[in-house]
């Protein structure tokens, strides 16, 4: 019997492109924390100021988001993340100029408002392009492309300082960001139908586009509504991942007195338990929705699962010293965490599929603010009290206030779409469930 070869679909691809934009951009968000401490040395600022600079990225991070995956249902992801794109490649490009804390904190803001739509506006693409039963491994597995990005960033800006500076990587990652906006803009449409390469058996599977001519209300305050306790337990989520992905190099670095690259090496390890996360925590899901039709079951319990996790295992970076046992609590904390972003980021798609853009910037608002506020209480903490530890039990208080809201989270009841008229449907994608 001769076997049949697999081939990749055009939804295939627009997920590869997808998973590409997600390793960029959090390499881009990253990048910085490798440099700190050149950076800090060069332009002569103390932790506090550090801490200020890595969080004037999640200012415009949080606020953009409450329009910016809007954009992205209103004009499309097409343009809307070839904008966007091009902002965080230019960012990327001018923080090789910084002179001083301001500037540096001008090139993170411009950074920030790049980047603040293009999770969301993702999101809404993904909704588009892929049935309800692939939501869970999508979002797994471009998010496990994001800690493959955090993952690789720390030893290749380490290289890049060792053969030039911290400057020269900067200006490299934002020549890799005009590259993929390029081949997005070239290959993506808004609409499956609209690709040459989508056959009309593949697109029945599909969600049913939304009539363009039907005026249909994006219903902002219900979706605001339904959307309060998934942002609040993406903030609490949000919290913890901050400290890992702005201080981990340098936690290392202080804690254990290593150098740059075995730092960087051990911020790498981590970020590595955190692709096998996000990409199980996707499939996991997915079968579970699978076996049982719940997506109560299917989301939630993975989330209440991967938080517990991530709290046990934070527990003894506190309480001991030795590098391989923190080292080994530190992966297996950030795996079980990682096991919560892809069902956490699909509730938005259940909840609201062709508002999924709108409702997941709802829900990163929560990302943004823990962005602002984590970076700062770590730096502030550390200068007062040199405790390199005592943010991760902070961090452990977030995580379970994040695991009682997730009891309020109601995926399995897709939000109502409201025409101009006044009547009333459910969104057909919304209503793609297994009984």
């Amino acid at each position: 019997m001769a076997i049949r070869r697999w081939k990749p679909t055009a939804a295939d691809w627009v997920l590869l492109l997808i998973c590409l934009l997600y390793l960029i951009q959090y390499s881009d968000r990253v990048n910085i924390a490798t440099a700190a401490g050149a950076i800090r040395h060069d332009l002569h600022l103390s932790n506090t100021e550090l801490g200020f600079a890595f969080s004037a990225f999640a200012y415009p991070y949080a606020v953009v988001q409450l329009f910016g995956g809007w954009l992205g249902d209103k004009i499309g992801p097409r343009r809307i993340l070839a904008w966007f794109g091009l902002t965080v490649a230019v960012a990327s490009v001018l923080t090789a100029f910084a002179g001083g804390l301001w500037s540096l904190a001008a090139c993170r803001f411009l950074l920030g408002v790049g980047e603040a739509p293009s999770l969301s506006t993702a999101t809404s693409a993904m909704s588009r392009w892929l049935p309800v039963e692939r939501r869970g491994f999508a979002q797994g597995v471009t998010h496990a492309c994001s800690r493959v990005g955090s993952a690789l960033t720390p030893p290749i800006i380490a290289l890049l300082m060792t053969l030039w500076n911290w400057r020269v990587a900067f200006v490299i990652a934002g020549l890799v960001g005009v590259l993929w906006v390029a081949i997005w803009f070239w290959y993506f449409r808004d609409e499956p139908a609209l690709h040459k390469g989508v056959t009309k058996a593949q697109l029945k599977a599909l969600p049913v586009p939304r009539d363009r001519t039907s005026k249909v209300k994006v219903p902002v305050r219900r979706l605001l509504r339904r959307m309060l306790p998934v942002t609040i337990v993406d903030f609490c989520y949000a919290w913890t991942l901050w400290v890992f992905l702005t201080w981990l190099p340098s936690f290392f670095l202080h804690s254990y007195h290593l150098n740059l690259k075995s730092s960087a090496l051990f911020t790498s390890g981590v970020f590595v338990a955190g692709i096998l996360g996000d990409t199980l925590g996707g499939a996991i899901s997915d079968r579970m929705y699978r076996k049982s039709g719940s997506l109560k079951k299917a989301r939630r319990n993975v989330i209440i699962a991967g938080m517990v996790g991530a709290l046990v295992f934070l527990t003894p970076v506190l309480l001991v010293k030795d590098l391989t046992l923190v080292a080994g609590s530190l992966c297996c904390a950030f795996f079980c965490m990682e096991l919560v972003i892809a069902p956490l980021w699909s509730v938005p798609m259940d909840i609201a599929p062709r508002f999924a853009g709108t409702a997941s910037s709802f829900m990163n608002v929560g990302f943004g603010i823990a962005g602002v506020l984590s970076p700062l209480a770590f730096g502030f903490i550390i200068d007062h009290t040199g405790n390199w530890t005592l943010p991760f039990g902070l961090s452990i208080a977030m995580l379970l206030i994040g695991i009682v809201c997730t009891f309020w989270m109601r995926p399995e009841e897709p939000l109502m779409e409201e025409e101009s008229t006044g009547s009333q449907q459910v969104s057909p994608a919304g209503a793609e469930r297994i009984t």
